[in-house]
């Protein structure tokens, strides 16, 4: 029997109500890992800091022109993953164990991770249960390095490693990547979408968003770094890189993937806390939120 939290930790302080979380339409699991950060640190606080940040929400979403939480059936945040003295390896066995679970209830589980190794086991639970999933990273570096300070499983590997199961990656807002990286990308034709090109697209009126989405079949499942965004909107990331996408941006594209296609789960990591600044983290529980409305949109498709 897992125990759940109270209502003031429970994503959007929502009320837990009888039979949660097995009848709520969403699981929200914190996995604070934080073990090969290269630059900023703190990505291990981020999940407790978008919980806390995420109280201060509205219900009604205005863009949306409803309350997600209620087209969701409910939310249920589980206790956070334990974490202590395990790898990276370790944790993607001990998460895809956990949301394959939930996955088998038929349940949308939202990851929120530390550093970006943290959700790979997320990412597989999903791969396996969906044949046809396209995973859709969104991203400001490739993160497809074999091996990174002498770790298969250091944040820089994240999507390597993810391609170690589902080769059925898009990826959207890159802006770097070392020289092997851009050599696999294109020997093996991975679909990447710079944030250069994507506001080169946007500056001329271009539909920018039917390329990427062209390039996506089946269920999607989305895994956003939160360095995808712009440092200006989006500091509080360990490794941020000028030139990113912007809020209407990433809305606009979740929401042209909400009419086309069928999103069925995800994930946020690389939010690192910094004292005294609280929009990066109400940013992306109000993201996470929005996102969660486009989900309960897309069931259709």
């Amino acid at each position: 029997m897992i125990s759940l939290l109270g209502k003031d930790d429970n994503f959007l302080g929502v009320d837990i109500e009888p039979g949660w979380p097995e009848n709520a339409g969403v699981i929200v699991l914190p996995v604070p890992f934080e073990q090969t950060s290269s630059y900023g640190i703190g990505s291990a606080a981020g999940p407790g800091a978008i919980l806390e940040a995420s109280r201060q929400v509205e219900f009604y979403d205005t863009r949306l022109g409803f309350e997600p939480v209620k087209a969701i059936q409910g939310i249920a945040t589980l206790p956070a993953m334990d974490v202590h003295d395990c790898d990276g390896g370790q944790i993607a066995v001990r998460l895809q164990e956990a949301v394959r679970c939930w996955l088998e209830k038929e349940k949308c589980v939202v990851t929120l991770g530390g550093e970006h190794s943290s959700v790979i086991g997320s990412a597989y639970a999903y791969s396996e249960y969906f044949d046809d999933l396209t995973v859709l990273q969104l991203d400001a570096h490739s993160d497809l390095r074999e091996s990174y300070q002498d770790s298969r499983w250091n944040h820089a590997c994240a999507m390597a490693r993810v391609r170690d199961v589902n080769k059925k990656i898009v990826q959207v807002g890159i802006r770097s990547e070392c020289r092997e990286e851009a050599e696999l990308v294109a020997r093996e034709k991975i679909p990447v979408f710079y944030a250069e090109g994507i506001h080169e697209q946007e500056g001329k009126g271009e539909d920018w968003p039917a390329e990427i989405i062209a390039a996506i079949s089946g269920h999607v499942y989305i895994t956003f770094d939160c360095d995808a965004m712009d440092p200006s909107i989006m500091p509080a990331t360990g490794t941020p890189e000028p030139a990113g996408l912007t809020w209407s941006q990433v809305d606009r594209l979740f929401s042209r993937l909400a009419e086309q296609r069928r999103i069925v789960g995800c994930d946020v990591n690389e939010l690192s806390p910094i004292p005294g600044l609280n929009h990066p983290q109400f940013t992306v529980a109000k993201l996470i939120y929005r996102l969660l409305g486009y989900i309960s949109l897309s069931k259709t498709k």
